[in-house]
């Protein structure tokens, strides 16, 4: 029978913390609850949505938690209900104590109250990940890495493994990152000072997404673990589980090409501020397309909207050479691809009106690389 007190704010970040995993549609409707594991040396957290799993755990031997426990257990409660009546309650201290079998009495200050909640066999186990011989990340690499490819990955269900990142390691520390939706497509990569085991995966972006929120920038690494379909990334507090996309992941090696033959440097911000523009009228527009023009070394951008306007702007470039060009795109995929970018000016490579353009940071060449499908307008 559980009986614990500790410190209510850190509780209650802790449970939202462990909230991310929690859908409140689910499938099975037990996941909808939190999983609270009482035991001699701290509490561990537990929600799941089937896709991810998050295990978060206090330690009795944390200052800030403020942990006081008299008696062991567990139990389940609902996740919404549960961590809503947490924040309400009006003290800085809770005391949480199991009065029958899976019944809990929350008393905080003056306030007393009563909740009913469930018996945790009914709840699934997680499946266990073999944590030996851990890739380990900095956490701040590995988030920065998520944000400059996820932005790229499909949001279709139509084709599954497009809504992943394909993560691959060769050689044992040369780690890629790449994410597509046919139309655009970003790709990291890192030589990593440690080395594991091989490895080609595809994990939903989604979860990498969660995984960035979680993972906050107080933890300084993280480790990462693989099993038959599942990954596990630990930090000392927190273990994400996230189950992998299962099918082969195109290759996007074959879309990368040396030969150039138009060349521009740009300053990042400069760009990304007439895209913006371009955007507002382009927006309007059947096909939303802005017409790149590059003649005698000078760039320019052009809309034409019936219904709102247009758009006629001279691009200030920092390098230009090779041949005139004339190429229409989605200026949203160019605006999100800028705004992954954190180098101060971006080199854009041409080949073709029809073929795909290149964009990497201009003090960085080989190991960022993105690129966009034009549109064929007539």
């Amino acid at each position: 029978m559980i009986n614990f007190s500790i410190n209510k704010a850190f509780f209650l970040q802790a449970l939202n913390t462990t909230k991310r995993a929690i859908s409140s549609k689910n499938a099975i409707p037990i996941l909808s609850s939190i999983k609270i594991d009482v035991h001699a040396t701290g509490i561990t957290l537990t929600g799941s949505n089937g896709q991810i799993s998050i295990e978060n755990s206090i330690a009795s031997n944390d200052e800030n938690a403020g942990l006081l426990i008299s008696e062991t257990g567990s139990i389940l409660l609902e996740a919404n209900f549960f961590i809503n009546i947490i924040s309400s309650l009006p003290d800085i201290s809770l005391d949480f104590k199991e009065i029958e079998h899976s019944q809990v009495l929350l008393t905080s200050g003056k306030s007393e109250i009563t909740l009913k909640g469930k018996d945790v066999e009914q709840y699934p186990r997680l499946q266990e990940v073999a944590t030996s011989n851990p890739l380990v990340f900095e956490t701040k690499v590995l988030k920065t890495l998520i944000a400059e490819t996820a932005f790229a990955a499909s949001t279709q269900e139509s084709r599954p493994i497009l809504t992943g990142i394909h993560l691959v390691l060769t050689e044992h520390k040369n780690f890629k990152a790449v994410a597509t939706d046919s139309h655009r497509m970003s790709q990291r990569k890192l030589v990593l000072e440690n080395s594991g085991d091989n490895f080609d995966v595809v994990l939903p972006s989604r979860s990498l997404r969660e995984f960035s929120a979680v993972f906050g920038d107080d933890i300084e690494t993280v480790e990462v673990f693989l099993s038959g379909s599942q990954i596990l990334f630990r930090s000392e507090t927190i273990s994400f589980y996230a189950r992998m996309l299962e099918g082969a992941y195109p290759d996007t090696d074959r879309l990368l090409v040396s030969d150039f033959e138009t060349e521009i440097l740009f300053d990042t911000n400069n760009l990304r501020s007439a895209m913006e523009r371009a955007h507002l009228i382009s927006n309007a527009t059947q096909n939303g397309t802005v017409k790149l023009e590059i003649v005698d070394g000078k760039v320019s951008a052009h809309v034409n909207s019936p219904e709102v306007g247009k758009v006629n702007e001279e691009i200030d470039t920092l390098e230009t050479s090779g041949n005139d060009l004339t190429i229409s795109f989605n200026p949203t995929y160019l605006i999100e691809s800028l705004k992954a970018l954190k180098s101060e000016t971006v080199r854009i490579r041409f080949i073709s009106p029809v073929r795909p353009f290149t964009l990497t940071p201009g003090d960085d060449g080989e190991n960022f690389i993105q690129l966009i499908t034009p549109v064929r307008t007539n």
